[in-house]
């Protein structure tokens, strides 16, 4: 299985531009700029790399639970993964730190500590998760 994404970025850094398009058209032609991913903390003025990390993780890890609660015969009703992912200035430019995935889960039937185990289980085992092995990846999950 391959996925792809095409990134077109025209001009200097600081005043380029470019556009992010998906294989599966969920992005296409979306735009992103230095003001998008260092200076735009709303969000509004387009996408950035750092966003679509967090977008990837967030689903990921959200599937990889769904898939353990199933197993475990306690399906979920409904999982609300949250990823927040932490650039930081360093000496040599900009590096990502850490990703931070926030649960909001509702599990009818399980008990809290095979719920905090599946949800640990999958915070290291989705695949995106795993690929982020450079960074610190952090999890908080609770029940509703």
């Amino acid at each position: 299985m391959k996925r792809h994404a095409t990134a077109i970025w025209k001009g200097a850094l600081g005043d380029g531009t470019g556009a992010i398009t998906t294989q599966s058209g969920a992005l296409s032609d979306n735009g992103y700029s230095f003001k998008a991913r260092f200076e735009d903390e709303s969000g509004k003025s387009g996408t950035n790399p750092e966003e679509l990390l967090a977008a990837a993780h967030a689903g990921c890890f959200a599937m990889q639970l769904s898939h353990l609660l199933a197993e475990n015969g306690t399906p979920a009703q409904e999982l609300k993964a949250t990823a927040t992912v932490n650039v930081e200035q360093v000496e040599a430019g900009f590096e990502i730190k850490s990703s931070a995935i926030v649960l909001k889960a509702t599990v009818p039937g399980i008990e809290p500590a095979k719920f905090d185990e599946l949800a640990q289980t999958a915070k290291s085992g989705c695949p995106v998760s795993k690929a982020l092995g450079a960074i610190t990846v952090t999890l908080d999950a609770k029940l509703a």
